[in-house]
């Protein structure tokens, strides 16, 4: 996986108010030799700005709230907070966050969420993908008869687990298949669907009627 800061470690902001979760969350980072730790706050606020005195790659958010985030971000942003409305997932996507997850998430996936964010990737809760699903739930699907013959039956069966919210890893599981396979079957999907991202193609995967919901 390429660095941005010369071939270095992922450099990484901790955020939380609450000490105790700052400090396991500063825990987790420091376990990882692909990251560094480069700042921790207990505060919630300016962290665009904080993120860019820092230099740093990922910003990891714990908040008991959902953070307004009106700052252009510098860096992406992963972000551990109870659930969150449909169209508040949508803005913060918008503006630079890249994964959501339960506040109450496990090691490993606080880990891949800032992998995954790093590398450009969304990673989303499958709450978080539900309710960003939602935002459709008023909108009839719009079946693409050509798209359909596209895209193929291997390749629907991906993005609906991209809908669900889950990571190469556990996709390849499911499927019994490589991360590499998973890999080329999103990066044919993004092409196919018009997407540059998974979210987006999710999405349209909703409005096309090809993920139930």
């Amino acid at each position: 996986m390429s660095k941005r800061n010369g071939g270095g470690r992922i450099r990484v902001v901790v955020a939380a108010t609450s000490a105790v979760r700052r400090a396991g969350l500063e825990a987790i980072v420091g376990s990882q030799p692909d990251f560094q730790l480069v700042a921790s706050t207990g505060t919630i606020v300016r962290l665009a700005a904080h993120a860019s005195q820092a230099d740093a790659d990922v910003v990891l958010v714990d908040s008991d709230s959902v953070p307004d985030f009106n700052e252009p971000l510098t860096a992406v942003f992963v972000l551990l907070a109870d659930s969150a409305e449909a169209r508040m997932i949508s803005r913060m996507l918008k503006a630079g966050v890249r994964s959501i997850l339960p506040r109450e998430s496990a090691a490993d996936d606080i880990v891949a969420a800032i992998y995954a964010a790093y590398s450009g990737q969304v990673l989303l809760s499958a709450e978080a993908a539900e309710n960003l699903a939602a935002i459709y739930g008023d909108v009839e699907p719009e079946l693409d008869d050509s798209l359909l013959d596209e895209i193929t039956p291997r390749e629907i069966e991906v993005l609906r687990m991209l809908a669900e919210g889950l990571p190469n890893k556990e996709i390849a599981g499911r499927m019994r298949i490589s991360d590499h396979t998973v890999k080329f079957h999103i990066s044919s999907i993004l092409e196919k669907q018009g997407a540059s991202t998974r979210t987006e193609a999710v999405t349209i995967g909703i409005r096309r009627g090809l993920i139930p919901i």
